[in-house]
């Protein structure tokens, strides 16, 4: 794991810029044919983010990858992660070391990369942290998370090395852009990838957690006391009566 953490910040540094050569290999049907969608299942702490990405025909194998970035509100744990990748095949890698105990506030978000296989599908669990108790009676937190990045690449195509204009990278007409990010999960060396920007939105998919009562407290803590010294008045006055001393 700590390759990676090196690894993937490359991710976010080097672009390559417009890569009008990656024509030969991803036409611009293709590209226009590319779609993506996010959903999130089940319920609690613990859910399911489920990732679909569709393409047209196209005459070579295609490799996908997401780059999704997580607030501090969630978090992955890499040890379930590896668990499904043997028992299922699951690959996601994660740009950093994340604390499965830390409560949000004392979080930092992180980012986590999604190779795309086969049927192009995965889907990858992820669980809440708990918040901060709320001091105005709110019982729940919202937590989103905004869709991530999609990059395309393939083994069948060398084009996508030679693309490199930067100048044109700013343009807001652009379809696609270069950026290095690990060619396989096995994180062993990097490749070029081709970011897909034209993407209809699938939007944020969001979250609904439970959070305390901080007015709640005081009585809490009261009740707490009371309760244990009650008990232990009860216990020594059994001892007391059926002890043998």
């Amino acid at each position: 794991m700590r390759n990676f953490y090196l690894l993937a910040t490359v991710l976010y540094f080097i672009h390559h810029g417009n890569s009008e050569e990656a024509d030969d290999c991803f036409p611009s049907e293709f590209l226009e044919s590319v779609s993506m969608s996010v959903k999130m299942t089940k319920a609690g702490f613990h859910r399911d983010l489920q990732y679909s990405v569709q393409w047209g025909e196209v005459h070579h194998d295609v490799k996908a990858l997401l780059l999704h970035k997580m607030p501090s509100g969630v978090y992955m744990d890499e040890y379930q992660l590896q668990t499904l990748r043997h028992d299922t095949g699951l690959e996601v890698l994660l740009d950093s070391k994340v604390d499965l105990e830390a409560p949000e506030y004392l979080s930092s978000g992180f980012s986590a990369l999604v190779f795309l296989s086969g049927s192009h599908e995965a889907t990858v669990p992820v669980h809440g942290r708990y918040h901060r108790p709320s001091d105005s009676g709110q019982k729940w937190v919202k937590v989103d998370i905004e869709p991530p990045r999609l990059f395309l690449r393939s083994d069948q195509c060398e084009t996508l090395s030679g693309a490199s204009h930067h100048h044109h990278l700013h343009h807001h007409h652009l379809h696609h852009v270069t950026s290095e990010a690990p060619c396989t999960i096995r994180n062993q060396s990097l490749c070029s990838w081709l970011e897909i920007l034209h993407l209809e939105d699938p939007g944020a998919v969001s979250l609904e957690i439970p959070v305390g009562d901080s007015s709640m407290i005081l009585s809490v803590c009261v009740g707490t006391v009371l309760t244990a010294a009650l008990s232990c008045v009860y216990l020594l006055r059994t001892i007391w009566r059926h002890g043998t001393f």
